[in-house]
């Protein structure tokens, strides 16, 4: 197994690599698995949240949104890529009621009960501790309030998993060990539950994540996503070699149009913190 300094070192760097790419890449793919979160969480007007693993701010902007100016969000992520890019984005929409800032989702500097919520969207399979990252969420917010999360499902039902093996048999980048595992039957509700959260709500979604031809699906899968780290060290030969081999092992989703419609699946969760 990864010593855990060494894996969140490999995914703060790695998400600095795919900071330009990822918002562009994946904000329609993500808008479904978003939606659901969002709703699960039942963020109110006037809310304080604090949200981990925000990337790139595509639900960060949709919260800020929720709260409207009596709420708050403080947005963080390991990524100073990413939190430079979300501070880009808020400030050019003139959003006021976002704080963002770089900080581990294991350990939040933040005081008990501070929050009405807590939410990550698509960040729990990337860290070397989930438990400690809902652990952490579960503290920071007030009695009564919500906990909520999404995850990538299942290996099997994601159509692009490939890209995990065609990359290390390049590089040994170990990018995401356990990348599935937060996704496999009950993984996530077991998390909560530990947590000493209740009223846990689970839901599966079965998506298709639509790329318009094959340098958009190349850019976000390779580019924009967790592999970016590793793909930035391949010379052009083995670039070449990675993405044909990627094609390939998407081939069967590729539309006579020339788009893509690859399968992919999401697991989100919500409780509420005991008390009140």
């Amino acid at each position: 197994m990864m010593d855990p300094r060494l894996q969140i070192r490999v995914q703060r760097y790695g998400w600095d690599a795919a900071a330009s790419h990822y918002h562009a890449g994946w904000q329609e793919q993500l808008k479904s698995a978003h939606d659901t979160l969002l709703e699960m969480a039942q963020i109110q007007p006037g809310d304080r949240v604090i949200e981990t693993a925000c990337g790139s701010g595509m639900v960060t902007t949709r919260l800020a949104k929720i709260v409207g100016q009596d709420g708050h969000v403080i947005a963080t992520d390991l990524s100073q890529g990413m939190i430079d890019d979300l501070k880009r984005r808020m400030t050019e929409a003139g959003i006021g009621n976002v704080e963002a800032c770089r900080m581990p989702a294991e350990k939040l500097d933040h005081p008990d009960d501070t929050f009405d919520a807590a939410i990550c969207a698509l960040g729990l399979m990337y860290m070397p501790d989930p438990e400690k990252a809902v652990e952490e969420m579960t503290r920071l917010v007030a009695p009564g309030s919500t906990v909520s999360a999404t995850v990538w499902g299942e290996r099997r039902n994601c159509g692009w998993a490939d890209v995990f093996p065609i990359v290390d048999a390049r590089v040994a980048s170990e990018v995401c060990p356990m990348f599935f595992g937060t996704g496999a039957p009950n993984a996530l509700v077991t998390l909560f539950e530990k947590a000493g959260l209740t009223d846990v709500t689970e839901h599966r979604q079965s998506d298709l994540l639509s790329f318009t031809d094959e340098k958009a699906m190349l850019d976000a899968v390779l580019m924009g996503g967790p592999v970016a780290l590793a793909v930035k060290r391949f010379d052009n030969a083995t670039l070449s070699e990675v993405c044909h081999d990627f094609l390939n092992s998407v081939a069967a989703f590729r539309a006579p149009d020339g788009r893509y419609h690859i399968p992919g699946e999401f697991v989100s969760v919500s409780a509420r913190v005991p008390g009140a």
